[in-house]
Formats: C-alpha cells, sequence, structure tokens
C-alpha cells in the first residue's frame, strides 16, 4: 500500500494517504481536541444530482471557534454540501450528527424577501412564536435587526428597496431572529457576492468579533472571495478530485492553505514518479514468463497489480490537480497608443443624486483602472459615459481615432432565453467558432472552458452562476478588443478560474476597466484605482490600501453629517481658505505621524507571526495571531483615516 507523507517545517504533524475509499485527507497540527465542543459532524456523506455524483464518503467536524471556508471548482458540489450540513437536503448515504442543544441557522446566496414586507415584517415572520430566552416576537426582532446594524427608522423600509449590502444584513437578522439570536453555528453561501466593500467589512466583523461580551459565533460559508478567507477562515476545506476521498482540510487561513495544498500536490507528484518505477520492475519481472519467476509468491504478483490500480489512481488525481479553470485568453487589436480614452472635467448627475464631478481620466495600453465605491455610487454610470453609451453633462470624453473596440463583460448576464441550448450559447452562428485565426469545433471549445458534452443539449437556464459566467467569458474571447470593461467579473466564479483570469488580464496587451468588490483581483490588477464617494466625488488612488482608507474616511465623514441638513452639508463643504484646527485636533494631528508609525510597525510584526513555522504549526496559535494582525490592520486603517480627516478640515 502506498503512503505519501509530507512534514512542515516545525510542525509535528504528518500527512498520510492510504488511498482507501472514503479516507477524507486532512492536513493540521497536533491538537488535544479534548477542549472543543463539537457542534455538527457529518460522517461518510455521499450525494448524487442525476447521473452525476459531487462527492462521496466525505467527512467534516465542526467544533466551538471554528469558522471553516469551504472552496472548490464550479460543479463540485460546495452548495450542495452546505445545505446537508445545514438540513436544507439529505445526504444519499452517510450520516449528519449533532448534539440536541445545538442551534444552527442557514443563510442562503439568494436574500429573498416577501413582497411588500418592510424590515422589520420579514425578521418577524420567522421569530419563534414561543418564549425564546423569555422574549417575545417582538423583542426577538428588535435585538436582531440591531445586532446587524438596523437603527429603529429603517424598520419600516420595503425590503425590496435595499442594496446588497443591506439586504445580506437583514438575511442575517431573519437567520438570528429564527433561533431566538442564540445560534451555535452560522452556515452561509456566498455571503460576499454581490456585497460592495462596506458590507465585506460588516460581515468580516460579524463573523469574527465578539458581540456582547460572547465568542463569534462557528460558521461555515462557502466562498471564491481569497482576501475574506483568509482574513475570516480558521480552516479551509476544498472539495475536488484532486485528493484522496475527494476533500483537502487544512488548520489556518488562505495564505496557509495554498502552502499546505503546494506541499501536498508536489508530495504526490513526487510519489507518482516513484510509483511508476516500482510498476516498470513488476512489468520487467513479469515479462520473464512462468520459469523465470517460479520463486515468486502469488502474493506478490497481487501487490503488482495492486500498485497499477493505485499508480492510476494518483495519475488522475494529479491530473486533476494540474488541469483546473477555464483556458482563458483575451484577444486584442494590438493597437499601441497611448490614449485610447480620455475624459476631460466630466461631470454626471440624477437630478440632484451627483455622482462624479470635473473627472480627468486617460486610459491607454497597459492601463488597468479599477472604480471602488458603494453599491449605488456611480461606478456602471461612469463606464457608460467613458465608453460613449451616455454623454456626460458637462466637460467631453475624446477617443483615439480610429475608435477604440470596447468588449463588455456585464455583471448582470442576461443575454440568453433560458430554453437556449448551451451549444447555441456559446457557438450562435454554427457549430463552430473562429478563435485567433483558427477554426475549433463547439465541442472542443466547450471543453475549454470545463462544460461536459453532455451539457451541450440542456439550456442555459440549468447552469449555475459560475458556469454561466464563463459562457460570457467564452463569448467575450472571440472578439478582439482594444479596451476590455469586466463589470462584476468575479461574482459566482471559482478560484482556479478567477486566478487564471487575472493571469489573462495580466497578460492583455489593451487596457482595462474593472468593476470588482474582488480586493485580491484590484490589488493583483489595478494601476489606479478611481474611488466614488457617491455624493458627487472622486479621488484617484495609485493602490488598493489607500483606495480602502479613502472609503473609510468617506463612509465616517457621511455617518457624521447623515442627521445634517444638505444645505448646511453643502455650505460647509463650499467654505474656503484654510481653516484653523482646534487646539486638541492641531495637538493630535502633529502626533499622528509617530502613532502611525507605531501601528504599521505592529502589522508588520503581526504578519512576521504568520510567517513563523510555530505560529503555522499550532491552531490556537495561528488563530490568536490572524486575530492580533486582523486588530494591527484596523488601528492603522483608522489611523490613516483620521489623518486624512484632519488634513481636509485644515483645508
Amino acid at each position: 500500500m502506498l503512503h505519501i507523507e509530507l512534514e512542515s517545517v516545525g510542525s509535528m504533524s504528518r500527512l498520510s494517504e492510504n488511498n482507501a475509499l472514503g479516507s477524507t485527507l486532512e492536513i493540521h497540527s497536533t491538537t488535544d481536541d479534548s477542549k472543543y465542543n463539537m457542534l455538527l459532524q457529518a460522517k461518510e456523506i455521499s450525494k448524487t444530482h442525476g447521473v452525476r455524483t459531487l462527492f462521496t464518503n466525505i467527512s467534516i467536524r465542526v467544533d466551538q471557534g471554528d469558522r471553516i471556508g469551504v472552496i472548490g471548482p464550479n460543479g463540485a458540489g460546495k452548495s450542495t454540501l452546505l445545505k446537508i450540513l445545514a438540513n436544507q437536503e439529505t445526504p444519499d448515504t452517510g450520516e449528519i450528527i449533532a448534539p440536541s442543544a445545538v442551534s444552527s441557522v442557514y443563510i442562503p446566496q439568494l436574500d429573498v424577501f416577501k413582497d411588500g414586507a418592510s424590515v422589520m415584517d420579514a425578521v418577524l415572520a420567522v421569530a419563534p412564536t414561543h418564549d425564546a430566552n423569555h422574549l417575545d416576537q417582538q423583542t426577538i426582532a428588535e435585538i436582531a435587526l440591531s445586532r446587524v446594524g438596523f437603527d429603529k427608522d429603517k424598520w419600516d423600509i420595503q425590503a425590496s428597496t435595499l442594496s446588497g449590502g443591506w439586504r445580506k444584513r437583514l438575511s442575517t437578522a431573519c437567520a438570528l431572529s429564527s433561533c431566538g439570536n442564540e445560534p451555535d453555528l452560522v452556515l452561509l453561501d456566498e455571503p460576499t457576492n454581490h456585497l460592495d466593500l462596506e458590507g465585506i467589512a460588516w460581515l468580516e466583523d460579524f463573523l469574527t468579533l465578539k458581540m456582547g461580551g460572547q465568542a463569534a459565533y462557528a460558521s461555515i460559508f462557502v466562498t471564491h472571495d481569497r482576501r475574506f478567507l483568509s482574513q475570516v477562515a480558521t480552516r479551509i476545506v476544498e472539495i475536488s478530485d484532486a485528493y484522496p476521498g475527494g476533500m483537502l482540510t487544512v488548520d489556518g487561513n488562505y495564505n496557509e492553505f495554498i502552502r499546505r495544498r503546494a506541499e501536498f500536490v508536489d508530495g504526490q507528484a513526487k510519489a507518482a514518479q516513484s510509483l511508476a518505477n516500482e510498476v516498470r520492475k513488476d512489468d520487467v519481472w513479469l515479462s520473464r514468463g512462468p520459469q523465470g519467476r517460479q520463486t515468486k509468491q502469488k502474493k506478490q504478483i497481487d501487490a503488482s497489480s495492486q500498485r497499477k490500480t493505485e499508480l492510476s489512481e494518483i495519475r488522475a488525481r494529479n491530473e486533476a490537480a494540474t488541469q483546473i479553470g477555464a483556458k482563458i485568453e483575451f484577444s486584442s487589436t494590438d493597437r499601441q497608443t497611448k490614449k485610447l480614452i480620455e475624459s476631460k472635467n466630466i461631470s454626471k448627475a440624477y437630478g440632484d443624486n451627483k455622482l462624479f464631478s470635473n473627472l480627468d481620466l486617460a486610459l491607454g495600453v497597459g492601463d488597468c483602472i479599477g472604480l471602488l465605491g458603494a453599491n449605488g455610487s456611480g461606478k456602471t454610470t461612469l463606464i457608460k459615459v467613458l465608453t460613449g453609451e451616455l454623454a456626460p453633462d458637462t466637460g467631453e470624453v475624446r477617443n483615439s481615432d480610429p475608435l477604440p473596440r470596447v468588449v463588455i463583460f456585464s455583471q448582470h448576464r442576461e443575454d440568453f432565453a433560458p430554453t437556449t441550448p448551451l451549444a447555441e450559447a456559446l457557438c450562435p452562428i454554427s457549430d463552430r467558432v473562429e478563435f485567433r485565426g483558427r477554426l475549433m469545433h463547439v465541442k472542443s471549445w466547450a471543453r475549454r472552458f470545463m462544460f461536459r458534452d453532455d451539457q451541450l443539449t440542456q439550456p442555459v437556464s440549468s447552469l449555475s452562476g459560475g458556469e454561466l459566467a464563463r459562457v460570457h467569458i467564452a463569448r467575450i474571447m472571440l472578439e478582439a478588443a482594444d479596451v476590455l470593461v469586466l463589470d462584476e467579473p468575479t461574482n459566482d466564479l471559482d478560484i482556479p478560474t478567477l486566478e487564471l483570469l487575472e493571469d489573462s488580464l495580466t497578460d492583455f496587451p489593451g487596457a482595462t476597466i474593472l468593476v470588482t468588490h474582488d480586493r485580491t483581483m484590484l490589488e493583483n490588477l489595478a494601476t489606479r484605482i478611481v474611488v466614488l464617494d457617491g455624493t458627487g466625488s472622486q479621488q484617484i488612488c495609485p493602490s488598493l490600501d489607500q483606495a480602502i482608507r479613502v472609503l473609510n474616511s468617506n463612509h465616517a465623514e457621511q455617518t457624521e453629517t447623515t442627521n445634517i441638513p444638505v444645505e448646511k452639508t453643502a455650505k460647509v463643504r463650499s467654505n474656503d481658505g484654510p481653516k484653523k484646527l482646534s487646539y486638541i485636533d492641531q495637538r493630535e494631528l502633529d502626533g499622528i505621524e509617530e502613532k502611525i508609525m507605531a501601528a504599521d510597525e505592529q502589522v508588520e510584526t503581526a504578519q512576521a507571526a504568520l510567517s513563523d513555522p510555530k505560529v503555522l504549526a499550532n491552531h490556537e496559535l495561528m488563530t490568536k495571531a490572524c486575530k492580533t494582525l486582523d486588530e494591527a490592520q484596523a488601528e492603522s486603517a483608522r489611523l490613516y483615516a483620521r489623518w486624512d480627516e484632519l488634513e481636509a478640515m485644515k483645508s
């Protein structure tokens, strides 16, 4: 029986593969499980949809304090697994074990509320009718809404009018209310989809910070948001055919998972090479014929057969580990123009709602402009103005000659009738497409985007969100572009496809306009970020960190002025000439640079701790180090925002 063993630096934990069906691969440090209280356990569960097996005999355990991120390729069964753990679906085989006193809540990907329901109506509708903690329904609902940040003056707002971030908060309030506000475990499916950065920051705090003196809820969440996984997760679970038993579990956040997964994949590749050498020796011996191997036992012949079976299985896993994600390559016209699109003093407003004003922006070959701001702040409108779909109220937009070819990936993705077969969506004219000068049959084209041949006749309505996103990527890859406009391209895409999308955009020789709340993608790609504050002002930032500080500063300012009449606010902003700070404010400004330096040093120290092998090998130390880093980064961001605020008060 083949064994693969990996030992991490400074860790006594080892990884062993036994290739038995149903084994679940785990990489973790040695810990005393007796100190943790088990909330939920899935034992050897399997699930099949139609003729397709999603997963077989996988096991997972959730303890108090766990925050488990579930990842994997689109179609691997992540959402189905979450529904099984939440008792929304039943497994085909296996069992789910949970102590009777454990209370869990499930927050689905889509936030759906009854037509015409107000915020309070939605939460009251699911509050328990019996006494929960000796509280009535109304009190339970009020506590739930308060806990997720709904002030009393928002309770009568129609749920259907809320932004994506506030809809997610309302879904969370409903889930809390349904169990009397005392869940032991929270399960969330793609919770960051369609959230702006403010909503994501709130969700991260909700899942990690203590509330009312109590520890944060244990949680399981399916997500493709890499920064969210890095900042929230204490354990990562990946469902994939690349691992024995179909699942890999690693203690730590996403950064730790990447390191440990690479170690395992490398070890598995070396094991295949070693096993192949043994199989070759077996073949030489077997080829000698009966006379040459009379002294050999039947047991050795069986062992040779078993080694061949194991080699076939491990090669299949290695292939799955290396062939993941759609093959994405964007085509350009190869035009070398310094300025493809240039805006001069452009402004746009809808009635009294100002979106941006006096904006100067130049977009040339090699540029990637990120657009960042709350939902409704004007990002999509700015795209339409820059690409000529809308005219600016003031200013002008100049284009190169000839006009740049613009290809747009829309976040709405509603171009296809639901009954359209997948083959027609991928190849609308014939059964072949022309890609970079050569013809390709629809089957080969579909396989490039991880579609099976049997899916080609199925309607697009049967596709998952990630699969539909891949169809749209396939369509825009057929068009040569000078400018790619990607409006929320990351929604529903799995992590391997996201990383391939980033690589393709890095290699794209044209210009890119990118609207996304995926912080990792913005950090990796954007050469500049335009931050829209939703009140008509904007700021161009050279990095994601500065853009987030600007967003935080804008949010703090808007929060402070929420109850100030519009006329008074406008007057305050229109005062000209320098202002003299108060004695206390000036004293704070004089000393804030030193505090920022100290805070940044704490961030560096915390980051260094996360690289310590002893910390990486210990679950408790890793969790504590992640929390220390989060707190240090939050303090640094707060100081930078306060610095910006004090400087703005002087101007």
